[in-house]
């Protein structure tokens, strides 16, 4: 009897061990059929080899490179900052490899170009990490949408707090494009994705209400973001973006139609709630963004490889990545010169 061969894994490595780049690390080390974690790299050594402990992986490298010449490796999941992402991404297309890029895509469109020209040019994936469009509370909400039910759409309202300080480097604009790429690129894309339209306006004002401490030497920081925008089809939009809240993390969002209103988010960690003899009562808020969309990350990673092993364009595109970028810096150009901004 001849035995069928089993199909190759696709080797992963993870660029940049934060926060969301383990997220990704633990879905494709134990849960992401086809997919095999191989290695690891990040800058700073301490956390790459802690990394690699964790999950069991023997490789791992502080110099990105030396990943992409690494044989076992068929594709790259980028989650260094933001100021990295094109540099990376395009070593790693020229290399041969499947691209995961995690938000914001690049510090301006130019850059995003160069990477979707990369990845275009040498015949690899190209996925952008909005992880939300894989969350099923969004995916059951757009097809309320799309069936007409709530009429046609009016307005979409999405809303992004985090209760974090930002890291250093995000403080400054220039480096991060601040808070509207940093926290609500997330938000742009949901406003993108139900309107299925493109911006034609924004204004949006800022200011610097809990990040007091760096007001003398990063005076354009803003911790708190309000955007209005209106889309080319008529509808429009808003955007209410906070960091350093401390409460909770808060992501919601409103879709209002001409016959109806979508509400989409909870804010409760658990469906449970507390009541005491004294009167009161307490419910756990939403603590991190990691376990709200804990599901939709696995998603994201498992649709990245069915578009790396059934060659398709993936659901989430370099464009998309490109226009939520447009938009932030749009949004900046707004702030900082107090007018409405027209987009091309």
């Amino acid at each position: 009897m001849v035995m069928k061969s089993e199909k190759k894994k696709t080797g992963v490595c993870l660029f940049g061990a934060g926060r969301a780049g383990m997220i990704h690390a633990r879905n494709f080390r134990n849960n992401v059929p086809g997919a095999q974690l191989v290695a690891i790299t990040d800058s700073r050594r301490e956390l790459a080899e802690n990394a690699s402990k964790e999950l069991g992986i023997e490789r791992f490298y502080t110099d990105y490179k030396y990943a992409l010449d690494d044989e076992s490796v068929d594709a790259a999941v980028i989650a260094t900052p933001t100021v990295y992402h094109k540099e990376i991404a395009v070593a790693a297309s020229e290399a041969g490899k499947h691209i995961l890029c995690e938000k914001p895509m690049a510090l301006s469109e130019e850059e995003c170009d160069g990477m979707i020209f990369a990845a275009e040019k040498n015949g690899v994936i190209l996925q952008i990490a909005f992880m939300r469009r894989f969350d099923k509370s969004f995916i059951h909400a757009k097809s309320v949408v799309e069936s007409g039910e709530i009429g046609d759409v009016v307005l979409v309202k999405s809303l992004t707090r985090g209760p974090s300080n930002p890291r250093e480097w995000m403080y400054d604009i220039e480096k991060s494009n601040g808070p509207l790429a940093e926290v609500n690129s997330h938000d742009i894309d949901t406003l993108r994705w139900f309107t299925e339209s493109e911006f034609e306006t924004v204004y949006a004002t800022g200011a610097n209400y809990r990040c007091r401490q760096v007001k003398e030497k990063f005076p354009d920081f803003y911790d708190n973001v309000i955007l209005a925008a209106t889309f080319f089809n008529g509808m429009q939009g808003a955007i209410d973006g906070a960091l350093a809240v401390e409460y909770g993390y808060d992501a919601r969002v409103e879709i209002l139609g001409n016959r109806g209103v979508i509400f989409i988010g909870r804010k409760q960690e658990l469906t449970v709630e507390t009541v005491t003899k004294d009167g009161g009562s307490s419910v756990p808020f939403v603590s991190s963004w990691r376990n709200l969309f804990k599901d939709a990350y696995l998603a994201e990673d498992i649709h990245f490889m069915e578009s790396i092993q059934n060659r398709r364009t993936p659901g989430v595109t370099g464009f998309d990545g490109k226009m939520a970028v447009r938009v932030a810096r749009a949004g900046n150009l707004s702030i900082k010169e107090k007018r409405i901004v027209t987009l091309s």
